[in-house]
């Protein structure tokens, strides 16, 4: 995985709530298990048409909003365990997802893969919806070693908490194989004194 330190970025309004995971990834899609090519099916069914036609009128598709952070509505996430939904986000480019509130499945699986998911209140994620519709250019700040996320060219912040443990995994890039690798020399010498 990427080393997650601090983001600085556009973001895609989606503000749209109770985003389950058929949606972020359609289950007919889910024949793969190699992680490559679920970019391009990210929110299938609502970027596209049933003739493949591009949906002009969904976010991901217009001109105007770009970036690696997708700020989508509450409860996001939520429906099947599936894993493939991380995968699509990733590989559709996004870094961060922010909601008010995440499926903890969906969670745990973001975090296992990379993307990390900023959980804020009802009210700062209205302030980041508005601020991102009324100014597509506007940057969205997430520092992870301070936790907090911000506006840039203002002086709004909110903190959000994440669990220790993925804290250092993200910081770091490593997955759950790469953080005991990271703890061979203790682990080394913690047996070595057991003998």
């Amino acid at each position: 995985m990427e080393k997650f330190t601090t983001l600085v970025s556009k973001a895609i309004p989606l503000p749209i709530e109770n985003i389950d995971t058929d949606q972020i990834i359609p289950a007919r899609f889910l024949k793969a298990t190699d992680k490559s090519g679920f970019g391009d099916n990210v929110f299938r069914d609502w970027r596209f048409d049933k003739s493949g036609a591009a949906n002009t009128d969904f976010v991901l598709n217009s001109p105007t909003y770009s970036g690696s952070i997708l700020i989508a509505g509450d409860n996001f996430g939520c429906g099947s365990s599936r894993e493939h939904a991380a995968w699509a986000l990733v590989g559709y480019g996004f870094k961060a997802i922010v909601s008010s509130f995440f499926a903890d499945i969906f969670k745990g699986n973001a975090l296992n893969n990379g993307l990390l998911p900023v959980q804020v209140s009802e009210k700062f994620l209205k302030v980041l919806m508005n601020a991102v519709q009324e100014n597509p250019e506007v940057e969205i700040k997430i520092d992870l070693e301070m936790q907090v996320i911000s506006i840039e060219g203002t002086d709004l912040f909110e903190n959000f908490e994440i669990d220790p443990y993925k804290k250092t995994c993200m910081m770091n890039g490593y997955d759950d194989i790469d953080y005991l690798v990271s703890k061979k020399e203790k682990i080394e010498a913690y047996e070595a004194l057991k003998i």
